[in-house]
């Protein structure tokens, strides 16, 4: 009896111990980071990671697209070019030139809601990089040459995207009725129109106000030393006076409307096709968990139903593409399809609304709600696991967001956590007769 007990006992503190370590996985970090904030306000994370000699510096502004007002589009998208047109110490390109130079690589993209810069280079040359984004974040070269010579090269670009695009039209269009306002549907790239009547006082006033150390982030993840690189960055950027505060941004209110089929005539198309849309969750609202899941179980993979159904079984698509897309704190459903003629893209539309019905009324297996899990999994730890570059940017855009940092080791459970009664119950919550369908008609 005593040894019974003994046994009993001893499985219930193993039972704890299995209970406390599961708790412990959840509640730690994927990776190593460190955090602190310079007295000007740029806030800076580092991540050690040894298995290479390299660096990646990433600096993120949060400013993008919809800080931009009506008559002013291009002005974020124009300043990300204006960056490597010099600063006091740095000539036009050098920036580009000074990495390469050093066996470096770097890039840069303009958002919605943000704008990233990042770079990587061998990791003895981190305090080159650091020099460079210091210097251009305290003293960019805007006069009217370099402004002149971005206007120019950013219309070009308009062209030139709509030069190689059939459906950049049509795009800009199904986006105008999805989002219904100008805040959300302006292209991040800007208007021609509009890019031609920015001035310098326009640019100075949009760098002045955003592209300053309170209103950025700094993130560092590679093969360095903590102490050092701290002493290093506080040199080079701890100087740059702190900006006045950005005012708040003011985004319009979702407005209610009812469902939207238009047919637009785009003679550029070469195919017919149609893009199908559904506003769905804020991704911070406990929906978007198993809209993202449900993501993976209709168009994410060779595996997923409208794949299956449009190209393996009943072979109507020509060009099928799609998911969740997010701007700052909306995200839309969007399903974009081309097609050889009008009968194939009718035939698409049924086939889509039929797995979306299917989806809506029956609960779905469990191994396929498993296998869409696998393959979101994979892509999530990605954002952060393919490079230190990825995990970099994956850092900084965290912060951005509303999601913090200290919430980070639980949000991959709870995708995994998604139910199949949950993903019958959003189908139907979201996936509605108020969806946005625009056909696109060819000559």
């Amino acid at each position: 009896m005593i040894i019974k007990k003994h046994i009993i006992f001893s499985q219930v503190l193993f039972l704890l111990f299995i209970n406390l370590s599961l708790q412990a996985q959840e509640k730690r970090m994927p990776f190593n980071i460190n955090s602190f904030k310079l007295k000007n306000g740029l806030q800076v994370f580092l991540s050690e990671d040894n298995s290479l000699p390299l660096i990646s510096v990433v600096i993120a502004y949060k400013v993008g697209s919809l800080y931009e007002k009506p008559g002013k589009t291009g002005l974020a998208y124009m300043l990300e070019n204006l960056m490597f047109y010099g600063s006091n110490n740095v000539g036009r390109m050098q920036h580009i030139s000074f990495i390469q130079k050093v066996g470096g690589q770097l890039n840069a993209e303009t958002k919605e809601d943000k704008t990233i810069f990042y770079q990587t280079v061998p990791s003895n040359q981190f305090p080159l990089v650091l020099w460079l984004e210091s210097d251009r974040m305290k003293s960019l070269t805007i006069n009217a040459s370099n402004v002149r010579k971005a206007k120019d090269s950013l219309i070009d670009e308009i062209h030139h995207r709509s030069a190689n695009n059939d459906y950049l039209e049509s795009s800009q269009y199904f986006y105008q009725l999805i989002y219904n306002d100008f805040a959300y549907s302006h292209p991040v790239i800007g208007k021609e129109e509009d890019i031609a009547n920015i001035t310098i006082e326009d640019v100075k006033n949009f760098y002045h106000t955003y592209y300053t150390p309170n209103n950025a982030v700094l993130c560092i993840v590679g093969n360095f030393e903590g102490r050092k690189i701290q002493n290093i960055i506080r040199k080079y950027f701890e100087t740059i006076p702190r900006g006045e505060t950005p005012p708040p941004l003011v985004l319009p209110k979702v407005s209610e409307t009812k469902g939207t089929v238009k047919t637009l005539n785009n003679y550029l198309a070469s195919l017919p096709g149609f893009y199908l849309g559904f506003r769905i969750a804020s991704p911070y609202e406990d929906d978007y968990y198993t809209l993202s899941i449900i993501e993976y179980i209709l168009l994410r993979g060779r595996s997923s139903r409208l794949y299956k159904k449009l190209f393996k079984k009943e072979r109507i698509a020509f060009q099928f593409n799609g998911g969740i897309e997010k701007r700052n704190d909306r995200a839309i459903f969007k399903i974009f399809v081309t097609n050889s003629n009008k009968i194939t893209m009718q035939q698409s539309q049924k086939a889509i609304f039929s797995e979306i019905t299917n989806l809506k009324s029956n609960l779905i297996s469990k191994k396929e709600l498993l296998k869409s899990k696998n393959i979101f999994k994979m892509d999530y730890i990605n954002q952060y696991d393919e490079s230190i570059e990825s995990k970099a940017i994956f850092i900084s855009e965290t912060f951005l967001s509303q999601i913090t940092l200290d919430n980070l080791p639980n949000e991959l459970e709870r995708y995994l956590s998604v139910t199949t009664s949950a993903v019958i119950g959003i189908m139907n919550r979201y996936f509605t007769d108020e969806k946005i369908l625009l056909n696109i008609k060819i000559r």
